[in-house]
């Protein structure tokens, strides 16, 4: 049973995994939005619990304090960042206590863990939002809705992108194996930008990936991905830890193309920007920089105040997630793999963009017990 938020008071959250993703973008974006706020952080680091437990002024919990905070009635939402193979552990409780889950992508590690996260909330009635922050960044949006509504570009017909950073092995990341390596982070990005853009599920999947000389990743840290599209449509994109950060795309159409750079970062200083090109002319758009973070939770927040279903859902995580599992298999096997059709009928749309202004990121040297991603 999901007890009512009253009106008179805001969303209070707790912060599930206080890592660097929690410190540097999603409590400064909490910050900077009306009618929420942090009430409880819980973290397995004695030094976070101590030093952030005090700067933010709110309780703090052990993971095996996490059923005592359930229970508590202090928290209305929680916001799951812990490494992706942990997500259930913590989203599942939540859900069937019946309290709102805002989870990190990807949502789990496998599709039958995604399921029972999509069961736990429908059995309560919490609602379950998948944090894909882009689905509520005007520039993002903009170019999917020209793409797949108004067909700017004609048939979308072929999708090229790249995506990396340099990650440090000594980083969580660095070490935890396949669901904690570059495809279900970073991968999920151009993934689940050609989904919407040919607003289509992929039925063919095929990954090599490499291991780069001198770096002690303990899984490829370099994967290249060739998604297949029902009416013979293509999807590409290299994944890479071990090169100097880079992110952009290109869709290409009977009509024109669209390419974007940058396309799925965030901070203060980043804003979408991208070229339409068609009947030999080009055209760029650049959007201001949002604090995705805060859009994405405001609209989480309006979500649960007006008994609306977010379009980010279980679903959505669940069809990523079918993606990168696939993914995982082709490497292991080196053989394509092939995905039964499916098709999702809800879509995002400019209704769900918000526009929060920026949050001031801390640094890296400011980060609490936490080896920074880009070491």
């Amino acid at each position: 049973m999901v007890a009512s938020i009253p009106n008179d008071r805001p969303v209070r959250f707790a912060v599930v995994g206080v890592g660097q993703i929690s410190q540097q973008a999603f409590i400064p974006g909490l910050d900077r939005i009306e009618d929420a706020e942090l009430a409880a952080l819980v973290t397995s680091s004695a030094e976070k619990a101590e030093e952030l437990g005090q700067e933010y002024g709110v309780a703090v919990y052990s993971y095996e304090e996490y059923p005592a905070l359930l229970e508590s009635g202090d928290v209305d939402a929680v916001y799951v960042a812990t490494p992706v193979f942990r997500h259930r552990e913590f989203a599942e409780p939540a859900l069937k206590a019946g309290i709102h889950v805002l989870l990190e992508k990807p949502m789990e590690t496998s599709e039958e863990d995604c399921q029972a996260l999509i069961d736990a909330a429908e059995q309560s009635g919490a609602t379950l939002m998948l944090a894909y922050r882009l689905h509520q960044e005007p520039g993002t949006v903009e170019m999917i809705e020209k793409v797949r509504d108004q067909k700017v570009i004609g048939d979308p017909r072929y999708f090229t992108a790249a995506f990396s950073q340099d990650i440090t092995e000594e980083n969580h990341r660095g070490h935890s194996g396949y669901w904690g390596g570059p495809i279900p982070d970073l991968g999920t990005y151009p993934q689940n930008m050609v989904r919407n853009l040919f607003h289509d599920e992929p039925v063919e999947v095929y990954a090599k990936g490499v291991r780069t000389p001198g770096r002690e990743f303990n899984f490829d840290d370099t994967v290249a991905v060739t998604l297949t599209f029902p009416g013979d449509r293509l999807a590409q994109f290299t994944i890479s830890y071990a090169s100097e950060s880079v992110e952009r795309f290109t869709v290409s159409g009977t009509e024109g193309e669209i390419s974007a750079e940058p396309c799925f970062g965030f901070g203060p200083d980043t804003g979408i920007e991208y070229t339409l090109t068609k009947n030999g002319s080009s055209e760029s758009f650049a959007h201001d920089p949002v604090e995705q973070f805060g859009g994405e939770t405001q609209y989480f927040v309006d979500c649960l105040r007006q008994g609306v279903a977010p379009e980010p859902d279980g679903e959505e995580g669940l069809l990523d997630v079918r993606v990168n599992a696939a993914i995982l298999k082709s490497l292991e096997t080196g053989a394509p793999v092939a995905l039964e059709p499916r098709r999702r009928e809800r879509v995002l749309d400019s209704r769900q963009v918000y526009r929060v202004t920026p949050a001031d990121e801390p640094g890296d040297d400011d980060l609490v017990d936490q080896v920074p991603q880009n070491g």
